[in-house]
């Protein structure tokens, strides 16, 4: 369960790309993001983007942000699959810091007063013993930018290093294999916050990291399934995309959570 919401003393980013997941519908099924929880001060809706050779915004997935926990609650994005080579180098979103850059871009863009008031640092997980858990995995992207793209702190969350490494790696790895055969996947992968923080309370530790695919397929009928972990043996559970939900309701204490909009 997520702890006692309170306020947080800022304002509602309303420019860039820190503002409504209207920006960015093409990554959510027929464009309808999930269930965006309360309480926009603290959940903030990210259209996830690097700048081009322009200077222009360009999209890759969306996020919604959990500013209190400093972790995502979910990021959303579309399957691709082609073979792409990691980059560690890692983000953050300088607007959730108050600061107006409208895609994600290095730490020191904010001035470090202000750095990492509203979300995590790449020095939070510094001797933590925990991984950066990506949300939208390297390994689910199809060019060099939307890799850069995932390599962001607002894309991840505390992460045991042997789930991450071992049962959710494999997770990944399987779910590509499904999804390689059918265009136009989409897939929602999220966190349930655990009651254990790392950096001196500033992040809180994923107790379960959770997936869900949705496609069309070519009956015209849509094929979806959900996956939860770990469990009690530290593995990953499948489950019916309707008994995921079930579970992220409570989790998440709402009275209803839909993943893709009760359209799959």
């Amino acid at each position: 369960m997520f702890h006692i919401v309170y306020l947080l003393l800022f304002p509602l980013l309303s420019k860039g790309e820190v503002s409504l997941f209207g920006n960015c519908p093409q990554f959510f099924l027929n464009g309808i993001p999930p269930t965006i929880l309360g309480n926009n001060n603290r959940y903030q809706q990210i259209c996830q983007c690097l700048l081009d050779q322009n200077n222009q915004p360009q999209y890759f997935y969306a996020s919604l942000y959990d500013t209190v926990n400093r972790i995502p609650v979910y990021s959303a994005y579309e399957f691709q699959n082609p073979p792409v080579t990691r980059v560690d180098k890692w983000y953050i979103e300088p607007q959730l810091d108050g600061v107006n850059i409208p895609c994600m871009a290095l730490s020191t863009s904010v001035p470090a007063p202000q750095r990492g008031q509203h979300q995590a640092l790449n020095r939070d997980y510094n001797h933590s013993g925990y991984d950066k858990g990506h949300l939208y995995p390297v390994f689910h992207t199809a060019t060099q930018s939307a890799m850069l793209a995932t390599s962001t702190l607002t894309n991840a969350a505390p992460q045991d290093s042997s789930f991450n490494g071992g049962q959710w790696r494999r997770h990944e790895l399987s779910l590509a294999n499904i999804l390689r055969a059918h265009p136009n996947s989409y897939v929602v992968t999220g966190v349930v916050p655990g009651n254990q923080m790392i950096a001196a309370g500033r992040v809180m530790v994923a107790r379960y990291y959770w997936s869900a695919y949705c496609y069309l397929d070519n009956n015209g009928t849509y094929q979806s399934s959900g996956y939860i972990g770990p469990d009690q043996n530290g593995r990953v559970q499948t489950r019916l995309l309707g008994d995921l939900e079930v579970a992220l309701q409570g989790y998440y204490n709402v009275q209803t959570f839909t993943v893709f909009g009760g359209q799959c």
